[in-house]
């Protein structure tokens, strides 16, 4: 379920407040007053068993004497009367409730779950939505609607809020009514029962009053849903949460360097990047970042110039910039002459650009000329604290003559945005004031600045995650050489769960690993100190030496670890010694032998940890980062969610500390990041495939200009507890879609559901379409495909929308798309738009009706009830088409030369 009768709730005719009261200050009279008083123009029904009347409003004694359905129903009675009247409402046609009452389960009381899911069985009857139980309720003030007990009511706006706590509700609104800040929304979700974050994040993103979402998370439920949800609202406006509980982490021992790096507040702030959403970590940041996100302009990178008149100001600004992970730009010698031409000797000649003290609005003017135009600055900070010698008003207007000037010159979308920073209280009132009122952003403080600043590089990475297009490093469903050996990892598995083992020994995590393209080094698993000797003389050169135990998680505390032994005497040795202080320090541990490998010697390799776990909520985590026996202590990690692509692995590296040694220094070449990136891939592809994996780590991984190798590996299993895939937080690519068929002529077409890899293919097909086509299927005469457009063509929720492509060898033996068809289904997964595209040099060949048909196909299996689509009224042949395969036709009114067509698919055989 999803926005299904969420208009009831948000924009109700008529309303129920079951629980009014008379008594002062209780919370039924408080709900009552709120409810009266907020200006809704439609019916208000109090329901009292005894009162005539509750304020100016005749009440009535129960659901039942009401003299119509209310399409909301406010609820504030004791706990247990709830499903009842649930049932009754339900009975009656109101679609949506919002329970105020607590009591049903908080705590794990079995009475009150109870109690909960007799209500949401009662709900269920009728499919009627509820906000709660146990919420501060639902404001609206654009519809008059106040139905919570806040104290204070919000003010009209374009923000929406969602929150959980019902406490930051107020909190909010206290801190948001004087500084006049408005809002489209407030909702307090309580228990999540059946309205959650996924339902608000669909309805809102389709809300054309909210201009922006704030979120106040501290869990999440339907992981997916949330996922999808997300996604889909941040391509449409910005997303800006905050996530509750940060350091709320369980106090279980991890077992693993993954386990313990892996926390949930970095599964959530990977959960919210990969999303495209912005975290931010207080109430007066997430305004911020709602206002700046609003106002400024994208930036292109994390290079920042700053100018100022005053020292001390550049310094707080470039610690801040730091500490946010920014970086200063650094003028060009050209820009640094334009300075020194226009400002005193005395200048700073670098940036941040001191500007001195008594600056009049002329310096200002001539300092933001140079700057504007320096080629390695991405965008600028103009600050000033007010003097005695000049004006800062003054200031303020000759820098907003400059941005205009330097605006007009170079068009609003290639212009640098500029950020702004007048300290200071009554001086800086005024100035602050224009600068609102031209829509520059500002701020009081440098801190505040550099912070608007990096909201910004940080929701463009996020944004430019849900639109680059990877390349094809690993494209295991094409290439049968880099195909992963799934039965191979299949039946190690299944082997250890038969003997009950939690934990793969190192050399079957080793032999998982390379079944899925993963290089290790080689390795034998031996039981003796005896057969360690031999193994030793089927390696070339020297080997490391381990202990083999599934009750020892880190074998080198215990001295289980030897390294560069030589020769079989040696290993003899090493391996009689190793058994004999193993026992010793751990005599209670099973001991199954040893594993003896290659011992790798590549100095200028680094050592780098990648690893796999399982999130509560979210499913399988990836981890990557520094890695070696202080990759705790060193902490240096990023966290992902399967599936990656190219893109999304790239990304991960680069979010660490030592992406800057990967890239090479001094004498060290460049590590190989496309091997690299290709490692994630697989270690992503091994945990979609399997839900029996819980945990895996390869630490270290050594990565070099050579490639990359695992020298140690282990895996945790646990008994399947979901699908492979439906434990994921993501859907990943469905490959079990892919099929081949022949077109009327014989012509062998293979499909498969679209990837982002595809944009490439996608644009040629599009240059080879006539412009007709074009014009019918896109309702435009477009002349480019743009890369955003391709980009949401091709990276698609598989969740939600479907797209095939069918695909044909071309004269120069790459594949061509030769057309799509895709579905997007609505979030309620019942009804799902249609489009279809042919190649032009295609049609005729019955291509089009093969596709429409294998969607038709896809959506029966997919349980929706009906798919639809607009066509225009002279697509004669799309017409026909659609004819014969049993769709309606109808002329839309409103839409003159539009023609909507639908199939419904509940009686589809």
């Amino acid at each position: 379920m999803s926005i299904r009768h969420l208009d009831s709730l948000f924009n109700p005719k008529s309303l129920a407040l079951i629980g009014a009261s008379r008594r002062s200050e209780s919370l039924g009279a408080v709900l009552a007053a709120n409810l009266m008083s907020a200006g809704f123009e439609g019916q208000i029904y109090p329901i009292h068993p005894k009162a005539q009347e509750i304020g100016d409003r005749v009440a009535y004694p129960s659901v039942a004497d009401l003299p119509e359905a209310p399409d909301l129903a406010v609820i504030a009675t004791p706990p247990d009367a709830v499903p009842e009247l649930i049932a009754q409402l339900a009975a009656r046609g109101t679609r949506s409730a919002v329970v105020i009452t607590a009591g049903f389960g908080e705590g794990g009381d079995q009475e009150g779950e109870q109690r909960l899911q007799d209500m949401l069985d009662a709900a269920r009857t009728n499919t009627l939505r509820i906000v709660g139980p146990n919420c501060l309720g639902v404001i609206v003030p654009g519809a008059g609607l106040n139905a919570s007990f806040s104290h204070i009511a919000a003010l009209p706006g374009d923000l929406a809020f969602v929150t959980q706590s019902g406490a930051m509700v107020t909190a909010m609104l206290d801190w948001a009514t004087p500084r006049g800040i408005g809002f489209s929304h407030v909702v307090s979700l309580g228990d999540k029962s059946d309205v959650d974050f996924g339902d608000m994040l669909d309805y809102l993103a389709l809300d054309f009053k909210t201009r922006a979402i704030l979120l106040y998370v501290e869990s999440i439920t339907h992981a997916r849903k949330f996922m999808s949800a997300a996604r889909a609202a941040a391509r449409s406006k910005p997303v800006i949460v905050i996530k509750g509980g940060r350091y709320a982490e369980g106090a279980k021992a991890a077992a693993s360097h993954t386990g313990a790096l892996a926390g949930s507040d970095a599964v959530y702030d990977a959960v919210f990047a990969r999303a495209g959403l912005l975290r931010v970590f207080s109430l007066e940041e997430l305004f911020d970042a709602a206002e700046t996100l609003a106002t400024a302009r994208s930036v292109r990178g994390d290079r920042l110039a700053i100018a100022t008149n005053g020292g001390g100001l550049g310094v707080l600004a470039t610690d801040a910039l730091i500490e946010e992970g920014g970086r200063l730009a650094e003028l060009t010698p050209e820009t640094i002459d334009d300075l020194s031409a226009v400002l005193p000797a005395t200048w700073s000649h670098s940036n941040p650009v001191d500007i001195i003290g008594d600056a009049p609005g002329e310096r200002y003017a001539a300092t933001l000329d140079a700057l504007l135009k320096e080629p390695a600055a991405d965008a600028l900070l103009v600050m000033n604290c007010p003097t005695a010698v000049a004006s800062s008003t003054e200031a303020a207007q000759s820098v907003i003559s400059s941005i205009e000037k330097h605006t007009a010159a170079r068009g609003r979308s290639n212009a640098k945005t500029v950020f702004t920073a007048w300290v200071g209280d009554a001086a800086a009132r005024e100035a602050r004031h224009i600068f609102s009122e031209k829509h520059i952003p500002t701020y009081d403080t440098p801190e505040q600045a550099v912070r608007g600043f990096m909201h910004l590089v940080r929701y463009r990475r996020n944004q430019e995650l849900l639109s680059e297009t990877p390349s094809s490093i690993v494209a295991s469903e094409d290439s049968d050489e880099s195909a992963p050996d799934w039965s191979a990892a299949h039946s190690i598995m299944v082997a250890a769960m038969a003997e009950n083992r939690e934990w793969l020994n190192e050399p079957e995590a080793k032999a998982v690993l390379a079944a899925y393209g993963i290089p290790v080094v080689q390795t034998f698993q031996v039981a003796t100190p005896e057969e360690a000797a031999a193994a030793a003389e089927r390696i070339d050169g020297p080997v490391a030496l381990k202990i083999l135990s599934p009750d020892l998680t880190h074998k080198s505390d215990i001295g289980g670890v030897e390294l560069g032994l030589n020769g079989n005497d040696e290993v003899l040795h090493a391996a009689r010694e190793m058994n004999a202080r193993v026992s010793r320090l751990a005599p209670n541990a099973t001991l199954k032998g040893f594993s003896v490998q290659s011992f790798c010697q590549r100095p200028n390799a680094q050592e780098l940890i990648l690893g796999a776990a399982t999130d509560a909520q979210f499913g399988p985590v990836l981890l990557f980062g520094a890695g070696g026996t202080a990759v705790e202590v060193l902490g240096d990690k990023s966290i992902g969610l399967p599936p990656l692509n190219s893109t999304l692995a790239r990304d991960l590296i680069t979010r660490t500390r030592v992406f800057k040694l990967l890239e090479g220094y001094r004498d060290r070449p460049p590590a190989d990041l496309d091997a690299l990136s290709a490692a994630l891939i697989r270690l992503s592809d091994l945990v979609v495939d399997f839900a029996e994996i819980a945990e895996i780590d390869i630490n270290p991984l050594l990565a070099d200009d050579q490639g990359v190798i695992a020298l140690d590996a282990r895996i945790r299993l646990c008994p399947k507890s979901a699908s492979a895939i439906e434990r994921l937080a993501i859907r990943p690519y469905p490959r079990e879609l892919e099929q081949n068929f022949a077109i009327r002529d014989g012509t062998d077409i293979f499909l498969r559901p679209i990837r982002p890899e595809d944009e490439p293919m996608l644009q040629r097909m599009f240059d080879r379409l006539s412009p007709e086509d074009i014009r019918l299927r896109f309702f435009a005469s477009l002349t480019e495909l743009s890369h955003s457009f391709a980009a949401r063509l091709t990276q698609i929720d598989y969740h939600r929308e479907m797209a095939f492509v069918a695909l044909k060898e071309g004269d120069d033996g790459e594949p061509e798309i030769w057309g799509v068809v895709r579905i997007s289904a609505d979030p309620d997964n019942e009804r799902a738009e249609y489009a279809v595209l042919v190649r032009s040099d295609i049609k005729g060949r019955g291509l089009g009706a093969e596709l429409m048909n294998r969607i038709i196909d896809y959506a029966v299996r997919r349980g929706l009830s009906e798919i639809w689509g607009d066509v225009l009224d002279h697509n004669k042949r799309m017409l026909e088409l659609v004819k014969e395969l049993g769709f309606s036709v109808r002329h839309l009114p409103d839409e003159p030369g539009i023609v909507r067509v639908v199939k419904r698919l509940d009686a589809v055989d």
